[in-house]
């Protein structure tokens, strides 16, 4: 991957539905080599697709972050746990006080209630921390 394939990423990452001329215009190469390098990326994985990210307003269901605190030596004696929770969006080991941070988009309050009891009630999970997402401004993920 070389620096116009970087710059074209990153023009799809501010706006996937732009045009290919608008983006040959910004990265200075003509509208064929950039839809060329956009296909060797898709088939190479580099792209794996496209998506519509909704506001947190226009989702269903309730989003939230649960802080996790375990007792085992490594994060990944307790992943498992995550991987039985198919909310799970994302679990990622952090610093400070809480070991992992997790991602969960729930159906409802009440779903979003039991998968913290099911966390809670795990041998190995010593304290968790629920932060329910009520707004959302910036997510440049996709």
């Amino acid at each position: 991957m070389d620096k116009f394939d970087q710059l074209i990423l990153n023009a799809l990452r501010a706006n996937a539905r732009q045009s290919i001329s608008h983006i040959s215009e910004a990265v200075s190469l003509s509208r064929s080599a950039v839809t060329e390098r956009i296909k060797k990326l898709e088939q190479s994985g580099v792209i794996r697709g496209y998506q519509v990210l909704l506001s947190e307003s226009q989702k269903e269901g309730v989003s939230a972050y649960f802080e996790i605190q375990h007792e085992r030596a490594n994060c990944a004696d307790v992943v498992h746990v995550f991987h039985a929770i198919p909310e799970v969006i994302t679990c990622q080991g952090i610093t400070g006080e809480m070991d992992l941070l997790v991602y969960v988009n729930a159906a409802s309050m009440k779903r979003l209630h039991e998968i913290r009891e099911y966390i809670d009630a795990q041998v190995d999970i010593v304290k968790i921390k629920t932060h329910v997402v009520m707004s959302e401004w910036i997510n440049n993920q996709a």
